[in-house]
């Protein structure tokens, strides 16, 4: 879930919108365990109704057994409590708290057995990747925005909106519908900095809060990726499953609909994403 931090999609959007890193950390905690309170819900509602289609599980395990079993686990909790930890206590900055994350990465995997060259490469060599993909998509994006800011367009586009008197909730509807129609053909790195340059601008006429914004983008963002052809979790879905793709967007339905819900609740609820920030000095 990529409301919970750390998330690339909401770092992108920080370096794009000039919104606090740390601060959209810290709102997409409460939203994210929002949804995933309606995901367990849901899951639990369907169990509840479908029994004879739950996976059966012939043995039961103890509560010490289900302890050991998750012990994996620990280790990569601390890390991001680390990572986390060092940016909210005012130790680290997101750059450097990064710096944290591979150098606790590396002892983990040292400690586990797993570190060895061809490992170290081949992670090194992922990261350079992905890296110089949101590079050279940011580069673009920027090169975007200052054209489209020599034409006027972003300035254009916000007095075109304003002058067709939308609320700001049937603002974020239109761009829910946009957003959710955009993540047919893109990715959501891409949707991110690809939008920023002419959205932010009339958001920002609305008078909406860019943190605010930038959980609901992360939101929106998510949404697409389970809209097909191009939805991203509907491939890993059908290759950790081998099901059709039109039979796992189905089965997903409910999951947007519930992610459709969380936007209504945020929108009507906006301290759910303000509250923890307002709490910390960030």
């Amino acid at each position: 879930m990529v409301l919970i931090p750390p998330s690339i999609i909401m770092i992108v959007y920080g370096v794009t919108a000039d919104v606090s890193i740390a601060k959209l950390f810290i709102a997409g905690v409460l939203p994210g365990l929002m949804l995933a309170g309606l995901f367990s819900g849901y899951i639990i509602y369907w169990a509840l109704r479908y029994p004879e289609q739950v996976p059966a599980n012939d043995r039961q395990y103890t509560f010490m057994e289900k302890v050991r079993e998750s012990g994996s686990l620990i280790p990569v909790v601390c890390l991001i409590v680390a990572v986390l930890g060092s940016i909210y206590a005012g130790f680290a900055t997101a750059t450097e708290a990064a710096a944290v994350g591979v150098v606790g990465a590396m002892v983990l995997s040292a400690v586990q057995g797993s570190l060895n060259w061809s490992s170290f490469k081949e992670s090194l060599m992922g990261a350079t990747r992905l890296y110089c993909m949101i590079a050279l998509i940011l580069a673009g994006a920027s090169f975007l925005t200052l054209s489209m800011g020599y034409i006027g367009l972003p300035r254009h586009l916000a007095e075109w909106i304003a002058t067709l008197g939308l609320s700001q909730f049937e603002l974020i509807l239109a761009l829910t519908v946009f957003y959710v129609v955009l993540g047919c053909f893109l990715d959501g790195i891409s949707m991110v900095v690809l939008t920023m340059g002419v959205i932010m601008p009339t958001v920002q006429k609305a008078g909406i809060d860019p943190l605010w914004f930038g959980i609901f983008i992360v939101l929106v963002v998510e949404m697409a990726q389970i809209t097909p052809p191009v939805g991203f979790n509907l491939f890993v879905l059908q290759g950790m499953t081998g099901r059709d793709l039109l039979w796992i967007a189905k089965a997903t339905l409910p999951m947007f609909f519930l992610m459709v819900v969380a936007v209504l609740l945020i929108y009507f609820f906006p301290g759910i994403v303000t509250w923890m920030p307002q709490q910390m000095k960030l």
